[in-house]
């Protein structure tokens, strides 16, 4: 299901996201209209995406996911509608990769949480994950690669 964990220091990286509150249910609604909008944005500037897909998720999912949706870039963009300069901080996670349909990754999530707790690391409640490679380029969705990053408090 998911790679053995490794605990990592992650290195800042600038990104162009659009930041979304909404409920769970809707995710699939808002995704790749949220996705092409950046990709345009990143287009009429001259830019692509420096490196995968991420959600980076500010608190543990309740009634609604309050997160951001994002691409890497090589600079700082001109914020243009949602599409806003953000970052993926430098911060120490707890690392894995998920291997399988989107679908599995609500199994994954609580091994990689259960691994945690069995460490006895601190949680700091947020998580992000970048998706390693396009469902546009691969056709099965069994070889769907996610890296899951769990942050890990003081």
């Amino acid at each position: 299901m998911i790679t053995t964990p490794e605990l990592i220091t992650t290195k800042e990286i600038i990104t162009a996201a659009i930041p979304l509150v909404i409920p769970g249910s809707d995710m699939p609604k808002y995704m790749d209209p949220a996705i092409q909008e950046i990709i345009k944005t990143l287009a009429d500037q001259g830019m692509r995406p420096a490196g995968p897909m991420f959600s980076y998720h500010h608190r543990r999912p309740a009634d609604t996911f309050d997160f951001e949706i994002g691409f890497p870039v090589e600079k700082a963009i001109t914020g243009t509608g949602r599409v806003k300069n953000s970052k993926l901080p430098a911060e120490r996670v707890a690392r894995c990769v998920y291997q399988g349909p989107y679908e599995g990754l609500s199994q994954a999530w609580p091994a990689l949480q259960n691994w945690v707790r069995e460490q006895k690391l601190p949680e700091t409640g947020r998580f992000f994950e970048r998706y390693l490679n396009n469902p546009d380029d691969v056709k099965d969705p069994r070889d769907y690669r996610t890296e899951l990053n769990w942050v890990i408090g003081e």
